[in-house]
């Protein structure tokens, strides 16, 4: 898929928002993406995943298992193993940390991708990836439907993303006059609307 053939998906599905957003990383932008409106439709879902597993099958062949971190990346997670034909897993936050729970395992010559929706600055990667690896998880790749960063993001090991959408991000007290001027809402899963 082309980077006008994802954004327009998420045009579709009413997915794209302008206004005053606080990112989970707590930056804020003028627009926002708002996946889960994407993912209440399972034939744009499918679309999406299945492009973003074909590029991981191209670039990191033989995978064995997909792990998302939860919640936003358990749907892309899931459809992507899907098309990858591989098992997917989660990570879920115990006491602030990701850990893999309820029985799933991943055996030594595992090759595991962990797949997110939308990647801003890698934080929840990154600490997908350390957890598996403190399993001791072969962790070669992750891979996201969007790159927020344009590429800029660290997440511990190589990222596939369908496509990269720079989005200008501030910190809050460098924002630009017209973006200070919107009442700001924090959409995301870390946070309640309306923020002052």
């Amino acid at each position: 898929m082309t980077k006008d053939e994802v954004l327009d998906v998420f045009r579709e599905c009413g997915a794209m928002l302008e206004g005053h957003f606080i990112l989970s990383s707590g930056l804020r932008s003028p627009v926002f993406l708002q996946k889960a409106r994407v993912f209440q439709y399972p034939a744009q879902t499918e679309k999406l995943c299945r492009a973003l597993a074909e590029r991981i099958r191209a670039e990191i062949p033989g995978v064995t298992k997909v792990v998302s971190p939860a919640i936003g990346g358990i749907i892309p997670g899931y459809e992507t193993a899907r098309h990858l034909d591989v098992p997917a897993l989660y990570t879920e936050r115990v006491e602030g940390q990701f850990e893999l729970r309820r029985g799933f395992e991943i055996a030594a010559d595992d090759r595991v991708v962990v797949v997110e929706d939308i990647v801003s600055t890698g934080l929840s990667i990154r600490e997908c990836v350390d957890a598996l690896r403190k399993i001791g998880a072969n962790v070669v790749a992750a891979a996201c439907l969007i790159d927020r960063s344009g590429g800029e993001a660290d997440v511990g090991v190589p990222l596939i993303s369908l496509i990269e959408y720079k989005v200008p991000a501030y910190p809050a007290d460098q924002l630009p006059p017209d973006l200070a001027a919107i009442p700001p809402v924090k959409p995301g899963s870390r946070g309640i609307q309306g923020v002052k």
